[in-house]
């Protein structure tokens, strides 16, 4: 399953910051971060398209360690 809304890219480096791994898990709200068992930061895919797009991740992480791409386009009509 693929998300239909957003993808999320993160950056190699959020995976040796441990404290920033577990602030991203523990701050949203809707649950899109996980720690696998090789203590990597990875997405919880059937949770994508619950995202709120509220910026928590990008603003807890260094300018471009997350990534929030949209895909779809919105009509701004």
């Amino acid at each position: 399953m693929s998300a239909m809304f957003i993808s999320i890219s993160i950056e190699d480096s959020v995976h040796k910051d441990e404290e920033l791994c577990s602030r991203l898990v523990s701050m949203c709200p809707v649950d899109i971060f996980e720690i696998s068992e090789n203590s990597q930061l990875i997405t919880i895919e059937e949770n994508l398209d619950e995202c709120t797009l509220c910026n928590l991740c990008i603003e807890a992480s260094s300018d471009g360690q997350i990534k929030i791409e949209k895909l779809y386009r919105s009509n701004s009509n």
